[in-house]
C-alpha cells in the first residue's frame, strides 16, 4: 500500500495532515503566485519528526524554460531556495511545473534551458520532481511527446516525475495506459497527484475535483494509482480530502 496524503495549508501542515488521517503532507512555503523566497513557519519543523512524509510544491510562477531573462533567472533562484528549504524540512521531493516558452519560440530552447538548470544547480539533497501540466500549446510537460523531449535533454541527471491525473486528462492523454507510457519515457514515477477533473478530457483546464465528483471515471483514477506504485497526494478541495484518502485506502 502506498503512503497516501493531501496538499494542505502551510499554516499548520501537521495538524491539517492529522485531521485527514494523511501519511503524506504537501504544501507551499510561501505565496504560490509570488516571487518571495520560502518561509518555514513556526509549526512547520515539527513535521520533520512526525512520521508524516513531506513534499514541497514550488511556486507556480517558476518558469525555468522561458527565454525571458526577467522570468527565467528569478525562477532559477526561487527553485534553488525552495530546494534548500525543502531539505531543511527533510522533504521527499520538490514538485515544480514544466513551464513553457513563448508563442514564437522554438520549444527546444525550453528543453535546453531546463538542462542548464541542472548543470548549474549546486548539490541538493531533495529530488526535483517535474510535474505534467494541463494546458498551454508551448508547454514543456503537457503532452507526452514533449515530456520525452524534456527527458532527452535531461539525460544524465537524476530527475524525478510527478504524475497528475487531472492534468493528464485535461491534456487529452488517455489515462488507461498513461503510467506505462510515462514509465517508458522517464523510467520512474515518484509521486501521483490523484485528482478528479471538473472539465472534459482535452479541455486544457486545470480545475480539480474530489474523487467521484468530476469528469474522470473513479476506477480509472484508481487504476493509475495502482499501476504507478508511488506515494499519492490528493490536491482536491479541502472539505472532501479525508473522504478521498479513505476511498483510496479502501480501494488500492
Amino acid at each position: 500500500m502506498p503512503r497516501i496524503g493531501a496538499h494542505v495549508d502551510q499554516d499548520d501542515p501537521l495538524t491539517h495532515a492529522r485531521a485527514r488521517d494523511a501519511e503524506v503532507a504537501q504544501f507551499f512555503l510561501g505565496d504560490p503566485q509570488g516571487w518571495k523566497g520560502p518561509v518555514i513557519g513556526e509549526k512547520t519543523p515539527e513535521i520533520r519528526d512526525s512520521g508524516v512524509d513531506v513534499y514541497i510544491h514550488a511556486p507556480y510562477v517558476i518558469n525555468v524554460a522561458t527565454a525571458n531573462n526577467r522570468i527565467r533567472i528569478p525562477s532559477r533562484k526561487l527553485l534553488s531556495s525552495n530546494l534548500a528549504a525543502a531539505a531543511e524540512l527533510g522533504a521527499k521531493g520538490l514538485i515544480v511545473h514544466g513551464g513553457h516558452v513563448g508563442a514564437g519560440d522554438d520549444p527546444q530552447k525550453g528543453f535546453d534551458n531546463w538542462r542548464k538548470v541542472f548543470e548549474r544547480l549546486e548539490e541538493h539533497e531533495v529530488p526535483v520532481l517535474i510535474e505534467n501540466t494541463a494546458g498551454g500549446g508551448n508547454a514543456m510537460a503537457r503532452k507526452l511527446e514533449r515530456i520525452a523531449r524534456l527527458w532527452d535533454a535531461l539525460d544524465g541527471f537524476d530527475v524525478g516525475f510527478c504524475l497528475d491525473t487531472c492534468h493528464a486528462h485535461a491534456a487529452g492523454e488517455e489515462l488507461a495506459d498513461v503510467v506505462e507510457r510515462i514509465m517508458a519515457i522517464t523510467g520512474r514515477i515518484d509521486l501521483v497527484h490523484c485528482n478528479d477533473s471538473r472539465d472534459a478530457a482535452g479541455s486544457g483546464a486545470d480545475r480539480h475535483a474530489n474523487l467521484g465528483a468530476g469528469r474522470i471515471d473513479t476506477e480509472l483514477i484508481l487504476s493509475v494509482c495502482r499501476s504507478a506504485g508511488a506515494p499519492i497526494v490528493v490536491e482536491t478541495p479541502f472539505e472532501g480530502q479525508a473522504e478521498d484518502i479513505s476511498l483510496l485506502r479502501k480501494s488500492l
